[in-house]
């Protein structure tokens, strides 16, 4: 199994006395059990953790336009919890649950 999901990334800073918050949107494949358990837990909002390697790439469209993208090929997920707001049945909040799964190298890729 492979699935995908995108991670914002909050930077503030302060610039000539006035702070700015910039947003950054990083996209995370995850392989095996690992992208199976993501799809079941995770939902927008969600704070998680991610380690892994990043991954550049670059194709070509159909219509002859070459794309490229950043990405990071998760080697470990872990859930942070729910989303604001979000509870589990009963009114509990989740605990923290840690996943971690051998990931193919880039060269098996399907992309």
């Amino acid at each position: 199994a492979v699935t995908t999901f995108t991670v914002a990334v909050n930077r503030v800073y302060t610039q000539q006395g006035e702070k700015k918050e910039e947003v950054s949107y990083i996209k995370v494949v995850v392989w095996a059990k690992m992208a199976e358990t993501c799809g079941e837990y995770l939902s927008k909002g969600s704070p998680v953790f991610v380690e892994g390697r990043i991954q550049s790439r670059s194709w070509e469209t159909p219509q002859g336009e070459k794309r490229s993208a950043v990405e990071v090929i998760a080697e470990r997920v872990q859930f942070l919890g729910r989303a604001k707001g979000s509870k589990q049945e009963g009114g509990a909040e989740t605990e923290p649950v840690d996943t971690q799964t051998n990931v193919p190298s880039g060269e098996d890729a399907p992309f």
